[in-house]
This record gives C-alpha cells, structure tokens and sequence, in this order.
C-alpha cells in the first residue's frame, strides 16, 4: 500500500484557505498514492476557540474531504475541530480534537484524541475521546492517533497484532522535536507495525513554531520515507504487508508481551 506524507503549513484558523491549498496538492496526487496523511487540526491550525470553528460531521471540511477522497481516489486521513451535541452533560455541544479516515469508496472513520495536551490548555476547551477503533481498509489494520498521544505506549499497545500500520498526526513544537523523533521509531520496534507521523511547519497564532519530522518507519525501525525539515513537501513509500507477515512469524515478540487492560 502507498502511502503519503503531506507535511504543511496551517494558515492560522483561515479553513478556506487551507482547505484550498489542500486541494491542489491532492489534485497532484491522483494515481499515486492510496492514502494522505495530513498534520493535526490541518485546517486551523492548534487553536482553542472551538466555538466558532468547530463543525459536525456533517459541516464543509468533511464534506469536502469526502468528495476529494472520491474524486481522487485515495484515503485521505487527518484531524479536524469537531462538535457533537450533548444531552447526556446539560451542554449545548461538546468538542473534540477528532481525526478521520476517509475513504474513496465512501467509508468513514473517526477517533477522538485520547491524551489532550493540558500544558496548551487543551484539556480546557476539548473532552478526552475513550475509544480506540482499529481501521479495516485495502487488507490493512490501521490505528490512528493523535500527537500528545505518542507519549503514551500503553494505549497503542499493539496486542496480538491487531494493526498493521500506526498513524500520528500532529502539531508537534520545535523545543520537543526529539521526543517526537525517538517515541515514532520507538513505537515501530515495540509494536512490530509500520508507523507514520506527519507534522507541520511553520509558526502558529500564538507563536509557537513547527519545523516538521514527517516519516515513515518499517516495522524494523527502518526510515522508509521523510520530508525535509522546514520545507512543505510531500513523501511517498510502498508499505508490504507480506513482508510485515512474514517478519512477525520469524520474530513473534508480540507471543511474549504482558496482558494488561486499559481503563477507558
């Protein structure tokens, strides 16, 4: 399966605009790719005013990727500001950082951001998502997550290999870049799985600065795929899922992990 890196920069909380950059990149990728990886909150970039840019399912930014993953034939994934309502807390609605999987033949999946990242107040404007849906798409497993969450191993446990390939998208800030750079591969070697991470560039609205680390990992630890650091840019690899089959037969780690249960 290819897959594809699209490492960016978010012009702060103007939808319009990034939706319509994003466009054309997709347009160049028609026929070459079966999946897009897009940073977090792509289209606005990692701001807390939910009010006013937050949209359902049923708003534009979805609307559009859906059309686009089936007007170019390709799974387009990413996270967006989202807003369900809620009669179960007395709310008017309530918010998630929430990452989607949209395919060309019209399938749809969501995961809302477990970890919210309390240190840019995001635990003050968003609710923490409590469930962790494993992807079925082309043959493939895929798991997907959301930047602070990488901090956290024991929820992308890989148990009995239920995924194929780990995706993180994010906003991931320059003075933590090591972090990002050690627990991506870190994560490829524990969890015998393909592991993509795609994040921005640039500087956002409250100055806090992106230059980027998008990759690839194989299962071995292997750097498949990167765009340069500082630049837009897009990056492909060829993922083989025999080859992933073949390697956890000869080394089957995964037969020796710890049981544990999460506590959702």
């Amino acid at each position: 399966m290819r897959v594809t890196l699209l490492q960016t920069d978010i012009v702060w909380e103007d939808k319009q605009e990034n939706l319509r950059r994003l466009r054309k990149k997709l347009e160049t990728l028609r026929g070459a790719t079966e999946v897009v990886v897009l940073p977090e909150t792509f289209s606005t970039g990692f701001t807390m005013d939910t009010q006013r840019l937050a949209e359902p399912a049923s708003g534009e930014t979805i609307t559009l990727l859906r059309q686009w993953a089936a007007e170019f034939r390709l799974a387009i994934a990413g996270s967006y500001i989202a807003c369900d309502k809620d009669t179960v807390r007395g709310k008017d609605k309530t918010y998630y950082n929430r990452a989607f999987f949209l395919t060309p033949e019209g399938e749809t999946y969501y995961y809302d951001k477990r970890h919210l990242f309390r240190m840019g107040n995001e635990t003050e404007y968003f609710t923490a998502g409590n469930r962790r849906p494993v992807i079925s798409y082309r043959g493939w497993n895929i798991l997907l997550l959301v930047c602070y969450d990488l901090r956290f191993p024991v929820w992308s446990r890989n148990v009995n290999n239920e995924y194929d390939l780990l995706i993180y998208v994010a906003n991931w800030a320059v003075p933590r870049r090591r972090v990002w750079d050690v627990l991506l591969q870190a994560r490829a070697l524990e969890n015998i799985s393909y592991v993509c991470g795609v994040n921005r560039i640039g500087t956002d609205g409250d100055q806090n600065s992106y230059n980027g680390g998008s990759v690839i990992y194989s299962p071995k630890g292997q750097l498949l795929a990167d765009v340069p650091d500082n630049e837009e840019g897009i990056a492909t690899a060829t993922l083989d899922l025999s080859a992933l089959r073949e390697f956890r037969n000869k080394f089957p780690a995964w037969k020796d992990a710890d049981s544990f249960s999460v506590d959702r």
